[in-house]
């Protein structure tokens, strides 16, 4: 990572700008104060990498040799039983009526839409501090994405910021659960536009309200590797509690057909596996499980005292977010990662560029500022998180990043 422009100020300035002048000062001498739980000049007991995908999925090792052998042994490998199983599956567990499976997040956000009836002419509001599938699959359905800001604490879009951009021509509303965190969907859908929840990063999350899938008209969720809920290659799904939408979404991702004879729609060739669709199977009986040492992660990086070094990310109301990516804010990331990285430490910035302004998207980009995206882009950092992240590597991550901002004040 490189370093700032400017020389890093002192420790005590390096808190972000929307804390009050008092919390600052108490923020900034908790800093000074907090010991590190290792000396800061060693590095971790072992390397604490961003993911571990392997050691939750060690123990099902077994099973899912015999769930990719029950397959092979069918030889059955498109839209077969494993498929049609992990779909009724799925949406009990989100609480919904259906489940499509498709080949990725992506297919399944452009999939989606169009089955809400989302098409040329529509506006689609949709965050630009995201992943940028999240805005790319509105184009392919003629629709022209508009970008709006998002709550600084949560990093999710709230009522406030999509009514801002509301025009007659808003068709729905992409509201993206960041992080694992949770949108208002509906305090949004009050508004009177139809919410799809992109969930691919809070498989797992639970609600007052219940699990996305269940919040809006219809969601849809990724089930890459990295993911929490992830399979062995590309997948994707969505759900919805809404026949019609199911229907269409149905027949898009199957050619637009119902057949494969009578072809009512300009559709896709998408399709969730059935390899993965067994190994998904494998899994999701797991996935609260992980989704609660995700939780667990964050009270041990609480417990170890981090909250003394950056900010950290915040629950949205009535949510328990099973924290997909953790991410960290202060006014220095670029010294944060390197004194993460030569500590054995994994970190990632995902979204320093926002995606409005992304060369693709710079002809959609708004004429208005977006301030809290901006100061999320800039300010923020991806630590390690996983379902099985404990107490010594949250110490070893909390000294290191000590270390780091010590010395970037130095």
């Amino acid at each position: 990572m490189g370093t700032p422009t400017n020389p890093p100020p002192p420790v005590t300035s390096t808190c972000l700008s929307w804390r009050s002048t008092t919390e600052t000062a108490n923020v900034a001498t908790a800093r000074l104060a907090a010991p590190p739980a290792r000396p800061a000049n060693l590095s971790p007991r072992v390397p604490v990498p961003l993911f571990d995908t392997s050691s939750p999925t060690a123990p099902l090792r077994a099973e899912l040799d015999a769930a990719i052998a029950r397959v092979l042994d069918s030889e059955r490998f498109i839209l077969g039983p494993e498929v049609r199983a992990f779909e009724g599956e799925f949406a009990a567990y989100c609480g919904a009526r259906h489940t499509v499976g498709v080949a990725n997040g992506t297919d399944a956000l452009t999939i989606a839409l169009r089955a809400m009836g989302v098409g040329p002419g529509d506006e689609v509001v949709v965050p630009s501090f995201t992943f940028y599938a999240s805005a790319e699959a509105i184009p392919p359905t003629g629709a022209t994405p508009v970008f709006c800001d998002i709550d600084p604490d949560s990093f999710c879009i709230t009522a406030e910021t999509v009514r801002a951009v509301l025009t007659p021509r808003t068709k729905a509303v992409v509201a993206v659960h960041l992080f694992g965190n949770l949108a208002p969907v509906a305090e949004i859908e009050a508004l009177g536009v139809p919410v799809l929840e992109d969930a691919a990063q809070a498989a797992g999350t639970t609600s007052e309200s219940g699990r996305p899938g269940a919040l809006g008209t219809a969601a849809t969720f990724s089930f890459f590797p990295s993911k929490n809920l992830g399979c062995f290659g590309d997948g994707g799904a969505i759900v919805t509690s809404d026949d019609g939408v199911a229907e269409r979404a149905r027949m898009l991702a199957f050619h637009g057909s119902r057949d494969k004879v009578t072809f009512e729609h300009v559709g896709y060739n998408s399709r969730l596996d059935e390899l993965q669709a067994a190994i998904l199977r494998v899994q999701l009986p797991h996935l609260d499980q992980w989704a609660d040492g995700r939780r667990a992660a964050d009270e041990a990086y609480r417990a170890a005292g981090l909250a003394a070094v950056v900010e950290l990310p915040v629950a949205a109301d009535g949510a328990r977010p099973a924290w997909h990516l953790y991410v960290v804010r202060c006014e220095y990331p670029d010294q944060l990662a390197e004194g993460l990285t030569s500590a054995g430490i994994g970190n990632k910035a995902y979204y320093r560029t926002p995606v409005h302004r992304q060369p693709a998207m710079r002809r959609f980009a708004p004429d208005r500022p977006l301030p809290a995206t901006d100061q999320a882009a800039r300010t923020h950092l991806a630590i390690p998180m996983s379902p099985v992240l404990g107490a010594e590597q949250a110490r070893d991550v909390v000294a290191a990043a000590q270390a780091a901002l010590a010395a970037a004040a130095a």
